[in-house]
């Protein structure tokens, strides 16, 4: 097939501003045969730099691996994005055929043994070759990579490499289909309002627009987010409706994707195995900042029994409350209800009287835009005549203080059928300055859309999240590295959060909350006194919330330590089991993600890495109170950190980027404070 297509907007770079992807040109049929010339393009330059009779040298070996694939890569960003915010059933059908083919040419050139013999060549003469650091650790990480990927295996043990990986590829994108698919499947429909009692009539409306959009004529529909718990679940006064809310979240694709997760357990297991480590944990751990399993181990193993403890407190605060309603005992979809009524009752804070205060285009405008120049100098403008991925989709061009323009920022907020749960944050052009080109960088959410001619408000998890994204974003947007492979967010799984999440703290500073929280109808900011209760309130719930937090992550640590030949027969009890073990085994508090719908670590890259959230929270706790006792300027403080960690990429160790900026190595006590675990 390769070759019979001849107009395709993929086969040659963009000419648009920042080379932003053509999406007004681009139609689903030009994928495949982008992929499969852009992998025969890449495939030939790696044959290219095998064939040569010359010594290898940096320049002949290293820096023409690093040119290779340029249509593979521009087919591939774009894919990747569209697949998950916007997809077809022939994008999936697409994403179905060449998941297993990105697996075998992926293994084309790492077990390619003429390649790695000239980068091993290059490694063991690396003192005398007079390279600048960032080229040295190009060398060093490309080495590492060829070793981890299998490149000293020998034939017999190389061909079974080459079956897991494409086994695992096509488990991966079913994995995610299946959980896309029961989401939608699973949405709540009822039939009146009166069921939706407690919800705003902003939001009520909404569940008819949803149900309108989706075919459900005069009802109402709740879709499902990715998380277990759903923010409804916080108003909904009907108790038979928040169960059966909670009911639809906990049950999704539990006879499709329990069979896939053991399956994919075994598999990796084996896989690691082949590679010499005990388990997929310590495979991917290697690899981390963390560095052993026992690292990891201990900080989560440390952290449940006072995170219990402290769940224990609050559930008998609940308890309390809902006795007065004839509740005798707190289920999980009592939960978020109840707390919901000890912040009104102790705290004096109602979500639902917050919401006014945060319009969505005043959050991104007056917020999240407002803190990136009062730290960083960042002035942005709307680009309409720019083209995104999709009509929801916005283009900002992001300047410097001085003028000097920085790269794009593409926001697609709003959810939508065809648009996976969460928010996530994707590169369609990488930095370096090896190929000259400056960033692209996109936000995906999933705020729910308002009935038409409604305002789009947001909750305070969803004022935190598009900080948290837009963190992300920036470390894109800053990255100055030479070499891609080391640009932005192409850092460790357990470090690429910290950036993301250290951005959430310009929510609640004084100086950027005052210009953004500012009821949509009179323009009045949100009353001091609230905003103090606000963060009174913000330390009620952190039991809850680390706790569901852990035991996702050690779920994800379960499935992955799994040794090989260690059967599992049921997903659903091995899951009951694993809690149970570390002690997490707490009915009212299920899991963040539970296996059957756990995304993050059976199809999007973060397989025993979730812990990464956490590890990354103590150098943002630590960073945000560097922040404020530095004796430095905010512009100041943004400057020092954006030019020793944000800009560094993975050019360099990340805590080593860590320690040049606060000047010593983490300190934990911040995140324990913070959690209430100190």
């Amino acid at each position: 097939m390769v070759g019979e297509m001849t107009e395709n907007p993929f086969f040659e770079a963009s000419r648009l501003a920042y080379e932003l992807p053509p999406f007004a040109e681009i139609r689903e049929e030009h994928y495949l045969p982008a992929f499969e010339r852009g992998m025969a393009e890449q495939l030939a330059e790696i044959e290219a730099i095998t064939d040569t009779r010359s010594v290898p040298t940096f320049d002949n070996t290293l820096l023409a691996l690093e040119r290779s694939g340029e249509l593979l890569r521009r087919v591939r960003v774009v894919f990747d994005n569209q697949a998950c915010s916007d997809t077809t059933d022939l994008l999936d059908e697409v994403d179905a055929k060449v998941s297993p083919l990105l697996a075998a040419h992926h293994d084309a050139i790492h077990l390619d043994r003429r390649l790695f013999e000239r980068i091993e060549a290059l490694y063991e003469a690396r003192a005398d070759l007079g390279l600048d650091a960032e080229s040295q650790r190009l060398l060093q990480r490309r080495y590492d990579d060829f070793v981890r990927s299998g490149a000293r295996l020998g034939e017999a043990e190389q061909a079974r490499l080459r079956e897991l990986n494409a086994e695992l590829a096509v488990l991966g994108t079913t994995f995610q289909q299946n959980v896309n698919a029961a989401t939608r499947a699973a949405a709540l429909v009822l039939d009146s309002a009166e069921e939706l009692a407690g919800l705003s009539e902003g939001a009520i409306a909404g569940a008819a627009e949803n149900a309108r959009v989706l075919g459900h004529d005069g009802k109402y529909v709740l879709s499902l987010k990715n998380t277990s718990t759903q923010p409804e679940l916080a108003q909904l006064t009907d108790r038979s409706v928040r169960e059966r809310l909670l009911a639809a979240s906990l049950g999704r694709a539990g006879d499709t994707n329990g069979p896939l997760a053991i399956r994919m357990a075994a598999l990796r297991a084996e896989r690691a195995a082949l590679l010499g480590h005990p388990s997929h944990a310590a495979y991917v751990v290697a690899d981390e900042t963390a560095g052993t399993v026992e690292a990891v181990d201990g900080l989560l193993r440390r952290l449940v029994e006072p995170a219990v403890a402290n769940a224990r407190r609050e559930a008998e605060e609940l308890a309390g409350v809902a006795a007065a309603d004839g509740v005798e005992e707190i289920a999980a979809h009592d939960w978020a209800y109840y707390s919901e009524k000890v912040r009104q009752a102790s705290y004096q804070v109602d979500a639902a009287v917050l919401r006014p205060y945060f319009e969505l285009e005043r959050v991104l405008r007056d917020g999240v835009f407002f803190a990136a120049k009062l730290a960083y100098g960042l002035e942005f403008t709307e680009r309409p005549d720019l083209t995104a991925h999709h009509p929801d989709a916005r283009v900002f061009e992001v300047f410097e203080e001085d003028g000097t323009a920085l790269g794009l920022f593409i926001g697609d907020f709003h959810a939508r059928a065809s648009k996976r749960g969460g928010a996530w944050m994707d590169s369609l052009v990488t930095q370096s300055r090896m190929t000259g080109r400056r960033p692209v960088v996109l936000n995906n959410l999933n705020i729910p859309r308002p009935a038409p001619g409604e305002p789009v408000l947001l909750t305070w998890d969803e004022v935190r999240t598009l900080f948290h994204e837009f963190g992300h974003a920036l470390h894109g947007l800053f990255s100055d590295v030479e070499y891609p492979l080391f640009a932005g967010t192409s850092v460790p799984r357990d470090f690429v959060e910290f950036p993301s999440q250290v951005n959430e703290m310009w929510m609640v500073r004084p100086e950027v909350l005052a210009n953004y929280a500012r009821h949509h109808e009179t323009g009045e900011p949100l009353p001091a006194e609230l905003v103090e209760r606000m963060a009174a309130a913000e330390g009620f719930g952190q039991g809850f919330r680390t706790v569901e937090y852990l035991a996702a992550t050690l779920l994800d640590w379960a499935w992955h330590t799994v040794s090989q030949g260690q059967e599992v027969a049921d997903a659903e009890e091995f899951e009951a089991r694993a809690l149970a073990d570390v002690g997490l085994a707490v009915p009212a508090i299920p899991p963040r993600y539970r296996t059957a719908y756990f995304q993050h670590v059976f199809s999007s890259g973060y397989s025993a890495a979730y812990y990464a959230y956490i590890w990354s929270e103590v150098l943002d706790a630590d960073t945000v109170r560097w922040f404020e006792t530095n004796g430095r300027s905010v512009r100041e403080s943004g400057e020092l950190f954006r030019r020793e960690l944000l800009a560094r990429g993975f050019s360099r160790d990340p805590l080593e980027s860590f320690r040049a900026m606060v000047g010593r190595a983490p300190d934990t006590a911040p995140l324990l404070a913070r959690r209430g675990l100190a």
